[in-house]
């Protein structure tokens, strides 16, 4: 399938350093309305499902690692406000087709030559079904071009001659005062009745109530039908700080413990023979996952009349093959990708799986992309384990190295880094990992959740490289949420529309948030088919390793490391005031900024000197203004340190007394 026009990532944040300037990614400027029969698919048009703002990275010779160790900042989770029936009109000019039950894909055309406010319609392969109508976008597109709702779509009708009947879902923020200026515009330009939008609401709030019902360790019971609007809870840095903590510590790879293959199917697999050229005895689970990973190179399509999917495919009885994600039904068999998920525990071996793939998986050179701190260990794992004469010709690929794509496809593995990969998204810097003129045999990301966010520079250039088979290997699928799978599956280039985040969003991410089964069932039979994942406390994994045991020492700071986190802590405090300001006017602010002030505090744990210039910067500046003027944003600051002062109950240095009503003064 042609690629899309990328959406925008999100800012990437320097992990050794201080803020530096940042460089805009450019969009692709949208085609036009073609009145005619032949349409090249899924070009033009920016998709109208959320924000696709994004930023760049800057250019770097040094090639970072690009790690985004940051969560996704894409605000308060969307609701639903209402729908609107319409059609799609022009389809007679275009090929596109879908039937009745399908999602499809809205993108907008602010660049049309007929019309500035168009909205094409699309089905999940990309090929084109018309436009919306002239009259209906007039009223839709500047909703979508402020950011205030975005658009889903679905066919509820099969394709006419002229029109094709659809269903539009208007989805926004849940802020209350957000939606009530929305629903009032969407009511005065009668988009959506008045009745739907009361009774949506209130299906937010009571789900809003129950979720903070659980956060909070309070029940909704006998709350009763009319629910206020719940209050925004306070965050504090401390709030913040403890989250952190839970999700630093949280074993992320326990979150798809109910979606993998259980145990006991998973001591029954099949395995496959010891590889000649392997100096190592493979264990048992891991010559399974060796066959696991020969059986996901070759993939079979499903079985006719058969209720197993195969990536979401059925086979129908009617020889139609039909998605179960989108809906998309088409005559013709669909192309399944080659590769998955190896998602064993740290220290099953997925390092020497994969070499054993290589050598046993044809012919081919084979791309591994991984941190830079592990880029020799590739290396040294292929030249202990495989025997001298059958060595594969290597090549690390990194620093200031400029080969042709031929030249790379002479070696049999080439290792490279994500910073290196990152960079070939600069129009200045010339591709050849991801150029088209090369085609890899197979694609190994270690660590693969690196590119969970699929609006990152290295997550987009990950899916252009050209390879026949594509693999992911991390110990932790789903670090923060659910959502981190969809940029996984994209890279690996599923079909039948999941790989589009619409699609992904509405049926399984939403589904899940607010508990319908169809969700998990979706989920988890992607998760069966693309990922294996073994466990070390797995009885057939047999390992014999005694029970893990964590102990945690609590070391304090010293006097003078105690004044350097203060001063950060103090600054990042003022970053979060300042942040929860902007939310609640209405300013849409950047919450990496408190994200990277967290990272410099973790930093500073270890030590001091890795954000040395930022906390020379603060201390010299606190050394200038002995005075510190009483403004909105450091008062938060001199009543936490009041409160901690009076707690503290320490006798004051002048009078050496406890103090009594203590105040801030000017």
């Amino acid at each position: 399938m042609p690629r899309r026009p990328a959406k925008r990532a999100h800012d990437l944040i320097d992990l050794t350093g201080d803020d530096e300037s940042e460089t805009r990614q450019k969009r692709p400027a949208p085609n036009g309305h073609h009145n005619q029969q032949q349409h090249s698919p899924g070009q033009g048009g920016t998709s109208v499902y959320g924000s696709s703002s994004s930023q760049a990275a800057p250019s770097s010779t040094a090639e970072p690692d690009y790690l985004d160790l940051t969560q996704d900042d894409d605000g308060p989770p969307l609701e639903l406000y209402g729908t609107f029936d319409g059609k799609i009109v022009g389809v007679r000019y275009y090929r596109g087709y879908a039937s009745a039950g399908e999602n499809v894909l809205c993108r907008r055309e602010p660049n049309n030559q007929y019309d500035s406010n168009a909205i094409r319609v699309d089905n999940v392969v990309g090929d084109q079904i018309g436009h919306l109508p002239r009259k209906v976008v007039e009223k839709i597109a500047p909703y979508v071009d402020r950011g205030d709702v975005v658009l889903e779509a679905q066919l509820t009708g099969e394709k006419g001659y002229y029109d094709c009947p659809v269903k539009l879902f208007f989805y926004g923020p849940s802020d209350p005062e957000e939606r009530s200026r929305i629903e009032e515009s969407l009511k005065r330009d009668r988009l959506v009745k008045a009745t739907e939008l009361k009774n949506t609401r209130k299906e937010a709030e009571a789900r809003r109530k129950a979720a903070m019902g659980l956060v909070n360790g309070s029940s909704t019971h006998g709350l009763g039908q009319d629910l206020a609007v719940p209050q925004k809870p306070e965050i504090t840095m401390d709030n913040v700080l403890q989250k952190s903590e839970a999700v630093e510590m949280r074993k992320g790879g326990d979150a798809i413990k109910s979606l993998a293959i259980g145990e006991d199917e998973l001591a029954k697999m099949p395995m496959a023979e010891q590889p000649e050229q392997l100096k190592a005895q493979l264990l048992p689970y891991q010559l399974q996952g060796l066959a696991w990973m020969t059986s996901k190179e070759n993939p079979q399509l499903p079985t006719k009349g058969s209720k197993e999917p195969v990536q979401l495919w059925l086979h129908e009885s009617n020889n139609r093959f039909h998605n179960i994600a989108s809906g998309f039904v088409t005559n013709t068999a669909p192309k399944l990708l080659s590769g998955g998920i190896l998602a064993d525990d740290m220290g099953l071996g997925k390092t020497l799986q994969i070499i054993s793939l290589i050598l046993t998986g044809g012919k081919g050179p084979t791309l591994i992309v991984a941190p830079v701190s592990v880029m020799s260990n590739w290396s040294q794992q292929i030249r202990r384990h495989v025997k001298g004469d059958q060595q594969p010709s290597i090549f690390v690929y990194h620093g200031g190295d400029k080969l042709h794509p031929l030249q790379l496809q002479k070696y049999d593995v080439v290792i490279t880094s994500y910073g290196r990969l990152a960079r070939e998204r600069d129009s200045s810097v010339p591709r050849a990992i991801s150029s088209p003129k090369i085609k890899w045999r197979r694609v190994v990301l270690d660590e693969g959740h690196t590119i969970r966010n699929s609006r990152t520079k290295v997550a987009i250039a990950a899916c252009e490289i050209n390879a026949e088979s594509r693999w992911v290997l991390t110990g932790t699928p789903i670090v923060n949420s659910v959502k981190d799978l969809h940029s996984l599956v994209k890279f690996l280039h599923i079909t039948g529309g999941i790989e589009e985040s619409e699609i992904f969003n509405a049926q399984i991410t939403r589904k899940l948030a607010n508990g319908e089964s169809h969700g998990e069932v979706l989920l988890q039979a992607l998760m069966h088919d693309l990922c294996l994942r073994r466990r070390k406390d797995m009885k057939f994994i047999d390992l014999k390793l005694p029970a893990k045991k964590e102990y945690v020492y609590r070391i304090p700071f010293r006097k003078d490391e105690k004044r350097k986190y203060d001063a950060l802590l103090d600054e990042a405090r003022g970053e979060l005031e300042q942040w929860q300001a902007g939310s609640q006017s209405g300013q849409k602010g950047r919450f990496q900024n408190v994200l990277e002030r967290l990272l410099r505090l973790r930093q500073i744990c270890n030590h001091w000197t890795l954000c040395r210039e930022r906390v020379s910067d603060i201390l010299k500046l606190l050394d200038e203004h002995e005075v510190v003027p009483l403004n909105a944003k450091n008062r938060g600051l001199l009543q936490e340190a009041l409160r901690l002062y009076i707690e503290s109950q320490e006798e004051c240095a002048i009078c050496y007394d406890n103090p009594n009503d203590p105040v801030i003064t000017t």
